[in-house]
């Protein structure tokens, strides 16, 4: 939920009087009324007191007097009440509530009809339960609804109240309290504030002239949010204003705009919905109309832009599944220069992709719709875009055939495509047929303890266009290749020791070796096929791939659990076909099947016959510990390629502190080289009373710069919280600001300010 939704929302939630609060002031006892005017009381009133007497219908009690009538029970120090009409005069320490809990309100006087529930409280006071409106970053507390009002009058379903204030901190010493000159209130239905201040420590914050929310049991109400301001050393002033559209219960839509007073003017729309009960979707629209950043030779860069994305699903019956995930980007630019997180401002992909897909037996059947594209810089139409439109896959896994004793599993993929692809250098024709089926059966041979998977294949696949050294020509392009891949297992070897007591009363390390060999042969023509997506990478290929995994695990004999401490995984790859078919570009960056599926870092520049020697290290001494840290080490350069580590530690229940590191180091042809660190600290946490902080940065030791630093820092009390943030996004020359916002949060009600919710470490 929207910030601004969510404070606007609290105006009138904290006006929610009980029940049986109201009525025309009247300074006159009860009276007799005419016979007819009134219904007879629905059942008996019982009354209480130290001393009473009667004067015909009009009964009088004083000294703790306690009226009890159905679920209602009224407590004073005096008490008029009329037999005939219902109505009851009280003075002095009144107390009205009801049996459930649901209504608590106090007053000086009250004036009362319990048949036709018309009535006015003066100088009232009382509580309500708190009126929470959810979300995983939403500020709590267990603190009830305190509430005073000068006059309370209720006619009918109609609530009217003058003069209120209202908090949930300590009535003693509050730091917020909201007051409104008349608040008015249908139960069930709607409720309006008029003139309503909200105040922190007596000082006047926010002025509310008038606002109406639905109570009805859909939440929603049409409305303006709460506007945004703020300042950007890049953009300059921050205004925006969004309005809040409640279709009907199942649609909804946002419509705002910000100006940037140093850029220009975005707008931005969303829409969600559920139109069946098995389908949703959530839709939103970015959109910049941006003057340009002033250079230094007075020109300016436009980097303007817009994007969408949307997601969606839906259950259409018997086991069919639909799934929409689409994204636009205008460009990669636009989305550095205005994004708020360095995560999206670094990714250079966006994928779009609708698919209809059914699992049944062991088959599965999917059709999809795909663009995908893949921006290769900053510059304007500077990307790789791939489209199926469509593909068809129809695929098994494993399925037994063949007798018990000589047990075989047959499984294949098959796929059908309608495919194209668009960059500088070339384009395909606007469909490419794509063929491909590709069946396996494979078997499991065991004998004291050795475990042999052998697994034979056999691929087809057709083209219906290939490359030459002369450009795309419309020649067909037809492969069969035929595979053979065995994988063995080998006995694990095993002891248990007597363990340190920090980590368990016993120890097992457990070693478990592994070979697998893999052999394909039938590409003999590579480069003739159009690079679309991983199964393009097929390539001749004779290697084997050994592993030694090391696990250590930790048992506690009185408990019984049994945890894995730390695992140890060493592994690498011989290839005994160095040119992989002759698939190698010496001097280029080369992505094969051999060398995607054993690490996500490229490193395969020339004909080579072994690969780095990968490395897994993950380690969890204590529950508040871990690490974890893989590497890949080329002996043919001698040294760490590529590492990734990170490091965590729970400190206590309020301190956690993080660390990790992402460095390649390897030649810019095969990838750019990067060493970045990123570093985190936590203390506190969004709803811990007192002070929180948090601290992220991601530092670039290349370039001696922080790429992206965010700090929080909170305050809450027992009712209300305060948030500061300061945030640095530098990202190469496309953007360098800093931001500086802020965010007041209402326990149990929302929050408004510069900072949104989503946003917010705490």
């Amino acid at each position: 939920m929207r910030s601004g939704r969510q404070f606007s929302v609290c105006l009138v939630a904290l006006f929610l009087w009980p029940p049986g609060a109201a009525a025309q002031p009247r300074d006159e006892g009860p009276t007799d009324p005419k016979p007819a005017q009134l219904p007879r009381l629905r059942s008996a009133v019982e009354i209480r007191a130290h001393s009473q007497s009667r004067e015909g219908p009009l009964r009088r009690a004083s000294g703790d007097v306690e009226l009890t009538y159905g679920n209602i029970v009224l407590t004073a120090n005096e008490l008029r009440f009329h037999e005939g009409s219902g109505e009851i005069a009280a003075t002095g320490n009144v107390h009205y509530r009801t049996l459930d809990g649901e209504q608590d309100l106090r007053a000086e006087r009250l004036a009362y009809n319990l048949q036709s529930e018309l009535g006015t409280f003066y100088e009232a006071r009382g509580r309500a339960s708190s009126a929470s409106q959810g979300g995983p970053r939403l500020l709590s507390t267990d603190n009830p609804f305190q509430f005073e009002a000068r006059i309370a009058h209720k006619a009918g379903e109609h609530y009217t109240i003058h003069d209120g204030r209202v908090t949930n901190c300590n009535p003693s010493s509050p730091w917020w309290t909201l007051r409104s000159s008349r608040a008015d209130l249908v139960p069930g239905r709607s409720a309006v504030v008029r003139n309503g201040v909200l105040r922190l420590r007596g000082v006047p914050l926010l002025y509310v002239p008038y606002y109406r929310k639905s109570l009805k049991r859909m939440p929603r109400q049409s409305g303006f949010l709460t506007p945004t301001i703020g300042n950007s050393s890049r953009f300059g002033r921050i205004l925006g204003l969004s309005y809040y559209w409640a279709i009907n219960r199942s649609f909804d839509a946002t419509f705002g705009g910000t100006l940037y007073t140093s850029r220009g003017f975005a707008t931005n729309a969303s829409l969600r919905g559920r139109p069946t009960r098995n389908s949703n979707f959530d839709a939103v629209f970015f959109d910049v109309r941006d003057r340009g950043r002033q250079l230094a030779d007075g020109r300016r860069l436009k980097q303007g832009g817009n994007s969408f994305s949307m997601k969606g699903q839906t259950l259409f019956g018997k086991g069919w599944r639909g799934v929409a995930d689409l994204h636009y980007l205008s460009s990669l630019e636009f989305r550095q220069a205005f994004t708020q997180t360095y995560e999206e401002a670094v990714f250079s992909q966006i994928r779009s992709i609708g698919f209809v897909s059914k699992n049944f037996s062991t088959f599965s059947f999917n059709t999809s719709l795909l663009r995908n594209e893949h921006f290769q810089s900053v510059a304007r139409h500077n990307s790789v875009v791939i489209r199926k439109l469509p593909g068809i896959e129809f695929n098994s896994r494993e399925r037994r055939i063949g007798p018990k004793r000589a047990p075989l599993w047959l499984s294949f993929d098959s796929s059908l495509d309608l495919i194209s692809r668009t960059q500088r250098s070339y384009q395909t024709r606007r469909f490419v047929q794509r063929a491909m089926f590709f069946p396996r059966v494979s078997t499991r041979l065991s004998a004291k303890g050795f475990t042999v998977t052998p697994t034979l294949g056999a691929r087809a696949v057709a083209y219906g266009q290939r490359r030459t050294p002369d450009g795309l020509v419309g020649r067909n392009l037809y492969r069969r290749t035929g595979e053979i891949a065995v994988d063995v297992a080998t006995p694990a070897v095993e002891r248990v020791f007597r363990g340190p007591k920090w980590l368990g009363d016993r120890v097992k390390h457990v070693i478990e070796p592994r070979f697998r060999y893999r052999y394909t042969r039938g590409v003999e023509d590579f480069d003739s096929a159009i690079r679309f997506d991983a199964r393009d990478l097929v390539h001749n290929t004779n290697e084997a791939e050994i592993s030694v995994t090391n696990r250590l695990y930790a048992k506690n004999d009185s408990s019984g659990r049994v945890r894995e401490v730390a695992s140890l995984e060493v592994w690498q790859r011989r290839y005994f076909e160095p040119e992989f078919g002759g698939a190698v570009v010496p001097g280029s960056r080369n992505v094969l099947q051999s060398t995607l599926d054993f690490s996500s870092f490229a490193f395969l520049s020339e004909a080579r016959r072994y690969s780095p020697v990968a490395t897994s290290l993950k380690l969890y001494p204590g529950r508040r510990w871990s690490l974890r840290w893989r590497n890949d080490y080329d002996p043919l350069r001698g040294r760490l390629v590529n590492t990734t580590a990170d490091a965590s530690v729970q400190v206590s229940q309020s301190v956690h502190v993080m660390a990790g590191n992402r460095a390649v180091r390897l030649p810019g042809t095969i990838t750019p080289p990067s060493n970045q660190l990123l570093t985190g600290v936590r203390y506190g946490d969004y709803n811990r009373r007192g002070w929180n902080a948090s601290l992220h940065n991601v530092y670039d030791f290349r370039q001696g710069v922080i790429l992206y630093s965010i700090s929080q820092l909170t305050y809450n009390t027992d009712c209300c919280g305060f948030s500061v943030e300061l945030r640095r996004l530098s990202i190469g020359n496309a953007r360098s600001d800093n931001q500086f916002r802020i965010s007041l949060a209402i326990a149990n009600v929302g929050s408004f300010g510069t900072l949104r919710p989503a946003e917010r470490l705490f």
